[in-house]
């Protein structure tokens, strides 16, 4: 605090006058001492963390590992994290001389913020059952993930950061099955969309949004190209690109045309287009 040792006697007098209502403030003292002007309210609104009663930051912590004797917290530093920000939480399961000790909880800090913001838990077998994750780093989960047998079978998504999920996506084997659509986000699915072997097969789309289907688009040729370029036939792959219907018909859209279907599932997007005689 030399700045204020040094002050002339007139210039003390000047502050005297002024009294409790400058230093009340805090600020010409803070300055004095190098320190930072802005009010301590200001900085603690600046920081989205919440603290705790001893004054530490609260990770949002959502493995239950407090206060639980069967249960093991182990805290580690992840790729470029200089601080702990992976956790990892173990249960000791069985009795006697086959007790062992599994993982049931995983959580991480992705983007060292001090805040836990993925989650996942485990069965006693060590097999994971069930993800969430704030991607948006908002501290609301905005992404659920759920296991069988360890592998993905469902996965749901907030896209908009409302709180509820509006894409619901399945899988089958660890490969995507079908995605459910709400475009609209009125909490319904309006577009559906099939996959086979991970590929997208056909889309139905809700135009009305009644809940049925009004519309299917579907990518036939893509399908048999891709069944051909599986096979490592070329010469099926034209074949399949240059067959067309005897009388006239309709004729599958393009493969591109499912790509562009809108997110409004637009009636333009991916619809059959008759062959010219």
């Amino acid at each position: 605090m030399s700045g204020v040792r040094s002050e002339t006697p007139s210039f003390r007098s000047f502050w005297s006058g002024l009294g409790a209502v400058a230093f009340a403030g805090g600020a010409i003292v803070g300055f004095a001492c190098g320190g930072s002007s802005r009010p301590a309210s200001d900085q603690a609104a600046a920081d989205p963390r919440q603290r705790t009663g001893d004054g530490g930051v609260d990770d949002q912590s959502r493995c239950e590992f407090r206060g639980r004797a069967d249960r093991e917290s182990v805290e580690t530093a992840g790729p470029g994290a200089v601080q702990p920000n992976v956790r990892r939480v173990y249960q000791m399961v069985g009795t006697g001389e086959s007790m062992h000790k599994v993982i049931a909880c995983r959580e991480i800090d992705t983007n060292l913020d001090g805040v836990k913001d993925i989650v996942r838990t485990y069965n006693e077998k060590g097999e994971s059952v069930r993800e969430q994750a704030d991607t948006n780093y908002d501290g609301r989960i905005d992404t659920w993930i759920e296991f069988a047998a360890g592998r993905m079978s469902k996965e749901e998504l907030d896209t908009d950061f409302n709180g509820q999920p509006d894409v619901w996506k399945y899988y089958v084997g660890g490969l995507l099955s079908r995605i459910q659509r709400d475009t609209n986000h009125d909490g319904r699915p309006d577009r559906w969309e099939f996959y086979t072997s991970g590929k997208l097969e056909r889309v139905g789309v809700d135009l009305d949004f009644d809940g049925h289907v009004d519309r299917w688009d579907h990518d036939e040729l893509a399908r048999l190209a891709a069944e051909a370029q599986d096979r490592g036939s070329s010469q099926g792959a034209k074949s399949a690109e240059s067959s067309s219907p005897s009388d006239g018909g309709l004729v599958p859209p393009a493969s591109g045309d499912l790509s562009k279907l809108g997110a409004d599932g637009g009636a333009e997007a991916g619809a059959t287009k008759r062959k010219k005689k």
